[in-house]
């Protein structure tokens, strides 16, 4: 039930969505303290819960959140492009959860989702995608609580409010808290050089049929858990739209020369394993880039795990960017 980050989908996401607060503090819980329900404020409106949920289904962003936070899992979405982001413990927790939907929303197996009996359903996708989910249908087994995506750097909020639905908190603190300290610990580590580099991000979502590349700004998939450390990446979007439109920008190849020719240093998406994606390397192989006074001073840095959306995810995107910036300390 994941849904790919292509421009098109991540336009659709409303930046309205942006999640609130939860629980008793959201309109009170009903007898919450003896193991009963509580009501819980969601995209699909205010959620009656179990205060203690003992059987959840996760779907979609929900999925690596509830397995990171041990949250009892009886069955969950397919979550393929998650795979390298997660730990061999969470990847085996992950093959071994039946499936009960694929990738895509419509591909939602209501009879197997039943079978399971669950006691809450937690449905992961932007409320556009909602849309192709039978919600009502899910109601009639277990209630549903609807956790989507906004813009990229929400994931913090999200997480949070996905592992709070599924009662698994506690290990979300102590992802949280270890990821917190490691990027103070990167923080201290550049902070003679990376904040004082005028940066700009190439991500790995142009269209190349389309002539155009992808320009992330502060706050996108490519640059929110590098600013964690100190970095920051100046220019903003020319016409902001939601989710993902308020972050990044898809300007031709030919405006490349004036959409980073500004920048100290550029950073750029690779996959998992340093491969550099399709959209990327149309963008370096252009003599446009090579021109750019940043690429001619060798100064671009290649970011793997760029989707990270956990802090357990991300811990390994702190690394990747420790790899990738280490060079800056030697100059």
């Amino acid at each position: 039930m994941s849904i790919r980050r292509s421009s098109a989908l991540v336009g659709a996401v409303a930046l309205a969505l942006v999640v609130t607060g939860c629980g008793s503090s959201d309109g009170g819980s009903d007898d919450s303290g003896k193991g009963g329900t509580r009501v819980f404020a969601a995209d699909n409106g205010k959620i009656t819960i179990p205060a203690d949920p003992k059987r959840v289904v996760a779907t979609g962003y929900a999925v690596p959140a509830m397995i990171e936070g041990g949250a009892p899992l009886v069955g969950i979405s397919s979550w393929k492009r998650g795979e390298p982001m997660m730990s061999k413990q969470d990847l085996a927790t992950y093959k071994k959860t039946p499936k009960v939907a694929g990738e895509l929303a419509t591909e939602t197996n209501y009879e197997a989702i039943a079978e399971a009996e669950p006691d809450l359903i937690v449905i992961g996708v932007p409320a556009p995608v909602l849309g192709d989910i039978d919600v009502k249908r899910l109601e009639g087994i277990a209630p549903v609580v609807a956790i989507g995506p906004t813009v990229p750097s929400a994931w913090r909020k999200l997480t949070h409010k996905q592992s709070d639905a599924a009662g698994a908190l506690k290990k979300f603190d102590a992802a949280k808290e270890k990821y917190e300290a490691e990027a103070g610990r990167l923080a201290k580590k550049y902070k003679d050089v990376l904040p004082q580099l005028k940066l700009g991000h190439v991500g790995a979502y142009g269209e190349t049929a389309k002539g155009t590349f992808q320009r992330e700004f502060g706050g996108s998939w490519g640059t929110n858990i590098a600013e964690d450390v100190g970095a920051k990446y100046y220019g903003k979007v020319k016409k902001p739209g939601p989710g993902s439109k308020a972050v990044s920008e898809y300007p031709s190849i030919e405006e490349l020369p004036a959409a980073l020719g500004k920048a100290d240093a550029i950073t750029y998406s690779v996959n998992a394993d340093g491969s550099v994606p399709k959209p990327v390397k149309y963008v370096m192989d252009s003599k446009l880039w090579k021109n750019l006074p940043a690429v001619k001073a060798g100064k671009t840095f290649p970011i793997r795990y760029t989707e990270a959306a956990t802090y357990g995810q991300a811990m390994k995107t702190l690394d990747a960017i420790d790899t990738s910036f280490a060079p800056l300390l030697k100059r």
